[in-house]
């Protein structure tokens, strides 16, 4: 691979992250063979926030391994090219945030305690879970650790705080050709400047083009781009990113990966996972689930559509000063576009789900169906603990095992392939007698 530096306006050749990343691009002739590399973890850059902008071996093994897993299990990510170790005088390690042996997971209320008593048995349990779920302790000793470079590959890594920043200062001068006109006594304002004559716009629409060429070129560049017909563009940008980023969060979902701190300067325009971070896979399954102390209920686990339905809508906000100054109607255009996008994400959930309980996802009124019975099945998932993966692996075998249909209500033989052995029980917790009834 040629390398050279990356394409992409105004040479911002790193990013805001403490541990920075540089880009580099490789020079082949077509757009569909071009891919952007970062090198994650290999020094200070502008963008670095006064850190050191190293990244550990520890969590440089985790990114390379999980984009891995990622890229097989059907999720768009970027992915890890090589890994190296750091050597070398004063460049071989870093401090960081770690745990002590004295760190301890905050105890649990038990089900007789007197805090719990106005409660019924379930809504204690939905009580416990909860606590368990959010129940973290913060890194309280500092210890040096070896350093690593991780090189990520993808046709891009354009975040959607990108076009988030270019889109603030175009307000911003926008703002003042507001103020600029009030201003003017006599009413004309024909001597004020478009706010497409100005650099920021300019530089917005740039990213935009940028963004199109290389992650949208079939639906958003190519047809548009001889024509300079920008307003199109974003308009088929947005209609393109909405698909693959609520697919990405509901294949997310159907793994149960938990991404960490999701906002849109963590969101690639292309809906590709990105910034193995804080990240982790379920264990214990509950929809507030997470893998860092910072990422509050908004980033748990069955929030993240959630999430990524704001991320796109900060997307859409961002290219509305394009679709106005095209001669679109920014009102009407973020009114659709937020419509449809909730609709796809949605429905990219909801086919999740339904797949992970075997149905069909075909016809329409399985909709209702798998609703209706995931409505049954998360209470019992959350209150009894269960393994996210090991849950529906040990129901494939039940599955395979019986058929209802065929008048095989085994209840008991069902349970027990259910449950497994002891390497393969997916629940932490003993089964109550409510649980039970729902399984049956």
């Amino acid at each position: 691979i040629s390398i050279g530096e990356v394409v992409v306006p105004f040479h911002t050749n790193g990013e805001s992250s403490e541990t920075t990343t540089t880009h580099q691009d490789s020079l082949y002739p077509k757009h569909a063979a071009r891919y952007e590399l970062q090198l994650k973890g290999a020094g200070q850059t502008p963008f670095c926030r006064g850190a050191d902008g190293r990244a550990v071996l520890r969590s440089s093994i985790r990114e390379f391994l999980a984009s891995e897993a990622m890229h097989h299990l059907g999720i768009s990510t970027t992915r890890a090219l090589s890994l190296i170790v750091s050597d070398g005088p004063g460049g071989d390690t870093s401090a960081r945030p770690w745990y002590s042996e004295r760190t301890k997971t905050r105890a649990l209320p038990s089900m007789d305690d007197p805090r719990l008593a106005q409660y019924d048995d379930q809504q204690k349990r939905e009580i416990i879970s909860q606590i368990a779920a959010q129940s973290k302790s913060d890194p309280d000793v500092m210890r040096e650790e070896k350093c690593a470079i991780t090189t990520r590959v993808a046709s891009s890594f354009v975040r959607i705080g990108h076009l988030d920043l270019f889109a603030r200062r175009v307000d911003l001068v926008q703002a003042k050709l507001g103020v600029l006109a009030k201003e003017k006594n006599d009413g004309d304002v024909g001597d004020i400047m478009s706010i497409k004559d100005t650099q920021q716009y300019q530089e917005l629409e740039d990213m935009m083009w940028h963004a199109c060429y290389r992650e949208y070129y079939d639906e958003a560049y190519e047809p548009y781009w001889e024509s300079k017909d920008a307003k199109s563009a974003a308009i088929a940008l947005l209609d393109a990113a909405m698909v693959r980023i609520a697919k990405m969060v509901a294949g997310w979902v159907r793994v149960g990966f938990v991404q960490g701190n999701f906002n849109a300067d963590n969101c690639l325009v292309g809906g590709r996972t990105m910034d193995y971070g804080p990240f982790g896979f379920l264990d214990v399954y509950h929809p507030l689930s997470a893998k860092w102390t910072g990422s509050g209920d908004h980033f748990g686990f069955m929030n993240q559509p959630n999430a990524g339905f704001a991320n796109f809508a900060v997307l859409a906000e961002s290219l509305l000063p394009i679709v106005e100054a095209n001669g679109g109607d920014a009102d009407i255009t973020r009114n659709e576009m937020l419509s449809k996008a909730s609709k796809v994400f949605e429905k990219a959930v909801d086919e999740a789900i339904t797949s992970k309980m075997g149905l069909d996802i075909g016809p329409p009124d399985m909709v209702k169906t798998s609703d209706d019975l995931y409505g049954e099945i998360e209470p019992m998932l959350r209150t009894a603990r269960a393994d996210w993966t090991l849950f529906w692996r040990q129901l494939t075998y039940v599955a395979a095992k019986y058929k209802p249909a065929d008048g095989d209500d085994d209840y008991d033989g069902m349970l027990s392939t259910l449950l497994g052995d002891e390497d393969t029980n997916p629940f932490y917790d003993p089964l109550s007698a409510d649980n039970r009834d729902t399984l049956r």
